[in-house]
């Protein structure tokens, strides 16, 4: 033991004699993108898991659709849930109770210069995959490759900054990167590390069902193409006596049983076929929950409080239709969008509305006036900001309840007029060519259908023709990957740190990128300049800053309709599972959760 600590003592000095590290620095256990670490490096877990929590018993969970794939990280097909959290594992893990924070994982330690220009990582020796190889520097240079050739859009563009990596010993790696990119070091350590030996480049961005093999607590155990699959916990798994492991993972099995109808798997929720309801319907949350084992008390409701941004959900526009590429058409259609009709009809009036792209945090624009660094940034870009936006007094239309708001109505028809569409015979049509409108919307799901129905209402006011096409999952995807929809209900999450994500989700160049999440195909130089200031930022201030003048850039653009949240999460579930009493920001975490032993699972 003497031995190994003074070789370890040894190398992270070399390493900081190579690096230049200022006078009595030494490499890391882990690393914020902006101010301090919350937990010292003698920390033994996460406030949010409980260490003490047994091992053992089984969780079944619920997921939507279908699958076709056991590989998550290319775009061709739809991946079955939980392969990225139980097999695959990072350089670093992330902190879920801290805006962004990561510590060591499969490295042990971590080292940056003060402009974040490089990052090094010190291997653990422990660690080892699934079949017993241990994980080596080649492995994690491997994986850099593998994916910033062969990995979805998003990850290609992010490890394309990477311009050098160097081998520094056995168990050392050096990434050099291009540009000011403060968030590189962090990208890098969140990068899910593949075995060299078991993985072929080339079949790798072909769908696949084998079972992969990675470093994390769980292996995949079975599988039932689109239909189930099921993780079994690695008794041999190498680091489940770390900080950041200690207290999760604890389920020896977990099963996860897909449906293509949200009824039938509430169905399996009540019956015990399945153990947890994770709940954003607030008809069923109101309505659904009166069943006997709720009653007796062998379900439990329970909500938990959020401390990360709500993101935006909306009804997304696809600019790259001509119809849509007007922005007074859009603005058109949400007046035609009555939220408190359908927030009182379909869901009891338990959402709140969505104005941001940041919702409820302190990234979020909506309600503020721009402040001295916010009007810097934007002064380049006034016409790309509507005034009311940079003023803090922008709202969305509101409706007065009843779905057939005159007024609101008498406003879009007017915006219409200006785009060149007028109302001819109860139809919109185009004034030039004669060409009703019809706008086609893609749903996965009943939940999404309920909603686009009462929508299409409020457009046939105004000789608007709404077809809803519900897919399955594969094709929508599919279709959503081309771009190839007039309107979708989508969703984009948000957390206290947003960072290289938002420039696959709105960068220009990822406007006709397939497989980007820019889905309304936004080109905005202001987008652009904003997302570089976000990435550019050092200090918190300046970061916060540059995040809400994005958010405006964003809402002035008019590409969703914005829909609804919830003010907290709502799950239930059956009450042989136990979770730690501290949530973390993002609300309960499942993999903190453990089955009480004395209670028998239904």
């Amino acid at each position: 033991m003497q031995q190994y600590t003074f070789a370890v003592v040894a190398l992270l000095t070399a390493l900081c004699s190579s690096l230049q590290c200022p006078a009595g620095a030494e490499p890391a256990h882990g690393i914020a993108m902006h101010g301090t670490l919350a937990y010292a490096p003698s920390f033994t877990h996460f406030a949010y898991a409980n260490p003490d929590a047994l091992k053992g018993g089984e969780l079944r969970l619920s997921a939507y659709g279908t699958f076709d794939s056991l590989n998550p990280l290319i775009v061709n097909g739809v991946s079955a849930a939980g392969i990225r959290g139980y097999v695959y594992e990072s350089l670093m893990e992330r902190s879920q109770d801290e805006p962004f924070s990561l510590y060591g994982l499969l490295a042990e330690t971590i080292d940056v210069p003060e402009d974040r220009s490089s990052v090094t990582f010190v291997l653990r020796p422990e660690a080892r995959f699934s079949d017993g190889m241990p994980v080596t520097i080649e492995d994690v240079a491997f994986s850099l490759e593998l994916l910033r050739e062969h990995g979805r859009p998003n990850t290609q563009t992010y490890y394309k900054k990477v311009i050098r990596t160097e081998r520094i010993g056995e168990r050392a790696i050096r990434f050099v990167f291009q540009g000011s990119d403060r968030e590189m070091p962090l990208i890098i350590g969140l990068m899910p590390i593949l075995p060299k030996h078991a993985v072929d480049p080339a079949t790798f961005e072909q769908t696949t069902l084998v079972p992969p093999i990675g470093s994390g607590p769980y292996v995949v155990a079975a599988v039932e193409a689109g239909r189930t699959i099921e993780y079994h916990r690695n008794p041999g798994y190498w680091g489940r006596d770390l900080a950041v492991m200690r207290g999760r993972g604890n389920f020896d099995r977990i099963r996860f049983e897909y449906g293509r109808d949200t009824g039938a798997l509430f169905e399996a929720f009540k019956s015990g076929a399945v153990h947890l309801a994770d709940e954003g319907d607030p008809s069923r949350w109101t309505t659904a929950y009166d069943f006997p084992a709720i009653a007796s008390g062998k379900v439990i409701k329970a909500e938990f409080p959020l401390g990360l941004p709500a993101g935006m959900s909306g009804l997304v526009f696809n600019l790259r239709r001509p119809f849509f590429a007007d922005p007074r058409v859009r603005q058109a259609l949400m007046h035609l969008f009555d939220f408190e009709s359908l927030n009182r009809t379909l869901y009891h009036g338990l959402y709140a509305r969505t104005a941001s792209y940041f919702e409820r945090s302190e990234l979020s624009a909506a309600g503020r006036p721009a402040d001295a660094t916010e009007q810097a940034l934007l002064a380049p870009f006034g016409k790309d900001v509507k005034p009311e936006v940079m003023a803090g007094s922008y709202r969305l239309p509101v409706g007065d309840g009843s779905g057939a708001n005159r007024t609101n109505l008498r406003q879009a028809i007017e915006l219409l007029k200006a785009a060149g569409y007028v109302y001819k015979d109860r139809h919109l049509v185009n004034a030039t060519t004669g060409q009703p409108v019809s706008i086609e919307a893609l749903t996965v799901s009943r939940d999404q259908e309920r909603l686009l129905l009462g929508f299409a209402a409020s457009l046939e006011r105004a000789g608007i023709t709404l077809t809803i096409r519900q897919l399955d999952r594969v094709l929508y995807q599919t279709r959503l990957n081309d771009f190839d929809f007039d309107l979708i209900q989508y969703s984009w999450p948000a957390s206290l740190s947003p960072g290289n994500e938002q420039s696959f989700r709105w960068s220009s160049a990822q406007a006709s990128r397939k497989g980007s999440f820019n889905y309304p195909g936004l080109r905005s130089p202001a987008a652009d300049a904003m997302i570089e200031a976000m990435l550019r930022a050092a200090d918190r201030g300046t970061f916060v800053a540059a995040v809400r003048a994005l958010d405006r850039v964003l809402m002035s653009a008019d590409l969703v309709i914005p829909l609804f949240h919830l003010k907290t999460q709502w799950v239930a579930y059956w009450r042989h599972l136990r979770h730690p009493e501290q949530a973390a920001l993002s609300g309960y975490q499942l993999d903190t959760w453990w089955a009480d032993p004395a209670i028998p699972p239904p």
